[in-house]
């Protein structure tokens, strides 16, 4: 019994080791490489690596730059997100219903999704430019005065936010249309034959069914918002003065502008706890919604 026991384990484990190589390979070793060099101070290029304890982790926790990035950063998630996840689900449930030419509206919301970031990061800045962009002009014709967009820091990020937002909502949209289609009828029916208003099905029967999708769309938009480089690097560069800064553009200007890979080796561990965190409470949340349903 003990010895059919380890065989049944090692053909287990011989079946997971395909992909714990890659994993070992690509995210674990780097992930352990980095942790140590958190706690080294190395320019990138001299062949030694002097050991400095955990001072790169006290001189960040005490750098202004630093809590100020973490801000931006968490202005980032919830910025594009939420109406991400918002956008994405009002768009399905208006493409669900029966209207005429929606499959020509899918593939138009969901066409920037498979648009390099790169490319769409450039036509925007031409749209926000302060003076002739399209931006400006539309604002102009309804008689404001136009705003700085990428030039204001208290605009920037808020354009970032715009391109990011334009950009993913339709990949929500495909999820949640996907898992609208998948509701069971008899359930909506039986919810009408009681009585309930679109509004009565929508929060008591719709939101619960869908909750699996809702859960998988926050984790993976989490992880793809505090890492958002493309779009960060090509409009604004961290600026105007640290206004769409978030960590991980703080990680690439220490490790990669100013060659502390130190320093920004401990900006990439705690980015990573964090994203642990964020998970980790999503997962508790998504758990208690479903049990509470």
């Amino acid at each position: 019994m003990k010895q059919s026991k380890l065989l049944a384990d090692g053909k287990a484990l011989l079946f997971t080791l395909p992909a714990m190589v890659p994993l070992t390979v690509f995210w674990l070793a780097p992930l352990v490489y980095a942790l140590y060099l958190s706690f080294t101070e190395w320019d990138f290029m001299s062949p030694n690596k002097l050991f400095v304890g955990i001072s790169n982790y006290t001189e960040l926790f005490e750098n202004p730059a630093f809590y100020k990035s973490l801000w931006v950063t968490l202005l980032f998630v919830v910025g594009s997100v939420l109406p991400i996840m918002i956008g994405g689900l009002a768009f399905a449930i208006l493409l669900n219903s029966k209207l005429r030419f929606s499959g020509l509206y899918r593939l138009l919301i969901f066409s920037p999704w498979v648009t390099p970031t790169v490319a769409v990061s450039i036509v925007w800045s031409w749209i926000f430019e302060p003076e002739v962009g399209l931006a400006n002009s539309v604002l102009r014709f309804f008689g404001s005065n136009g705003v700085g967009w990428l030039n204001d820091p208290q605009w920037a990020l808020v354009g970032v936010l715009i391109v990011t937002v334009w950009k993913s909502v339709g990949w929500a949209m495909i999820f949640y249309l996907v898992a609208l289609r998948n509701l069971p009828q008899d359930l909506l029916e039986a919810a009408s034959l009681d009585g309930a208003g679109s509004w009565r099905k929508f929060i008591n029967v719709t939101v619960p069914l869908i909750s699996p999708t809702t859960f998988f769309l926050l984790i993976i938009l989490i992880r793809q918002s505090v890492q958002a480089y493309d779009q960060i690097n090509v409009m604004t560069q961290g600026g105007p003065s640290g206004s769409t800064r978030t960590l991980l553009y703080m990680y690439y200007q220490s490790a990669f502008e100013s060659y502390n890979i130190g320093e920004g080796s401990a900006v990439a561990i705690v980015l990573v706890i964090g994203c642990v965190l964020l998970s980790v409470v999503s997962f508790m949340f998504s758990r208690r919604n479903v049990h509470y349903h």
